[in-house]
């Protein structure tokens, strides 16, 4: 699920550090790409390798031009991991195959010593290596420069961890910052409304791993809040800066794939909700019995486009992430620019669901520094004890 695509899994990066100005910017990003390229091991009996392929050309090379990496305001590349890997199976198959071979010649031993153990299964292996071809994995990242926010289009964790590593390695002076929920917020707030928020950090350091654990509360507080507010389906507003007009209308809910966490003398317990709801009554019974929400689907509708994915209360990662579908223009007689205008398409589609995330999460904090917030918490109490839940 690559940026190309209607449907990803996105997790978003703060970039801080120095980075050149506008004229030397493309020939600075390419030498930090170049550096770390991706070489295949194909033809050769290695048995890892990872670096950058330009998107477009995942088979890599150099990056040398604009047209291979640069859109508007965009450097966007992939990551592509290829690993050789022997099935366990084989590999003792042949391993103690070799090793009966060596005991025959030796009739004397009854295993063969632990330094030509190695040997044999070194043997083993590289000759096993050379006969199995590497399976790529790949990810695309997109850099939006202006604003310095790095997306990667992974669920998996291991993937963005090594996606996060190659690219400190490739851009030395830059550092990655998750966008965890606690500085999301923080960064769509200014003046008395940041200050006031500001004050209800529970971290005691400025440290990232302090905030995102200290304050855990926040992204499924928000979630209650949309499973409350979002019952009739609207009401929420622009509020974000982005592509959309401040003030323009849109849908927001939660519904489907609930998952709802919460100790007990037991141990662990999860709650899994699935399926279109109504009243809520299985989220909100296990609510009532002390759970939170861990994650759940988002829906967004604005007009006739509609976004939905499963948000992570804890990080703000969102995975199968459905924007409004573009569809190719097969019978365009440039490719170039049949792939240029995709990109971009879909680039402001996903900016756009992202505004409006972004959006409800004002709202959320508006209403929480509010003086009614006391009665909007007394409001939901009532709902989450009402008729059977």
């Amino acid at each position: 699920m690559g940026l190309y695509s209607n449907t990803v899994s996105i997790r978003q990066y703060h970039v801080d550090g120095d980075i050149p100005e506008k004229s030397q910017l493309f020939a600075w990003a390419c030498a930090g790409l170049n550096g770390r390229r991706f070489n295949a091991i194909e033809h050769s009996a290695e048995e890892l390798s990872e670096g950058w392929v330009p998107t477009d050309s995942p088979e890599g090379g150099l990056f040398e031009s604009p047209e291979q990496c640069w859109r508007d305001r965009y450097l966007f590349f992939t990551y592509r991991r290829d690993q050789r890997r022997i099935p366990a199976l084989i590999l003792k198959s042949h391993i103690r195959q070799a090793e009966e071979a060596y005991l025959q010649e030796r009739p004397e031993l009854v295993r063969p010593p632990k330094r030509q153990r190695e040997e044999i299964k070194e043997r083993i292996v590289s000759s096993l290596l050379v006969k199995t071809l590497p399976s790529p994995a790949m990810v695309d990242v997109c850099w939006q420069m202006d604003e310095g926010i790095l997306s990667i289009f992974s669920s998996s964790k291991t993937a963005c961890e090594r996606v996060e590593s190659l690219f400190c390695k490739s851009f030395s002076a830059c550092k990655l910052i998750p966008i965890y929920p606690w500085r999301r917020a923080l960064s769509l707030l200014e003046g008395e409304q940041l200050e006031r928020f500001s004050a209800l950090n529970q971290a005691g350091t400025g440290a990232v791993l302090d905030e995102m654990q200290a304050n855990g509360w926040l992204g499924r507080e928000f979630l209650e809040w949309l499973l409350e507010q979002g019952l009739e389906g609207d009401g929420f507003s622009v509020r974000a800066p982005g592509h959309t007009g401040p003030g323009t209308t849109f849908s927001a809910w939660v519904d489907d794939k609930i998952t709802l966490v919460g100790g007990s003398d037991a141990g662990l317990q999860k709650v899994v909700v699935s399926g279109v709801q109504d009243r809520y009554l299985e989220a909100r019974s296990a609510l009532v019995a002390g759970k939170s929400i861990e994650r759940a689907r988002i829906n967004l509708e604005m007009g006739e486009l509609v976004w939905n994915g499963i948000l992570d209360a804890d990080e703000f990662s969102l995975q199968s992430f459905r924007c409004p579908p573009v569809s190719r223009d097969r019978d365009a007689g440039d490719r170039q620019l049949e792939q240029e205008g995709l990109f971009l398409e879909r680039m402001y589609l996903l900016e756009n669901g992202l505004q409006l995330f972004d959006s409800l999460l004002v709202q959320y904090i508006s209403c929480r520094l509010d003086t009614t917030w006391n009665q909007w918490q007394e409001q939901y109490r009532t709902w989450l004890h009402g008729e059977q839940a």
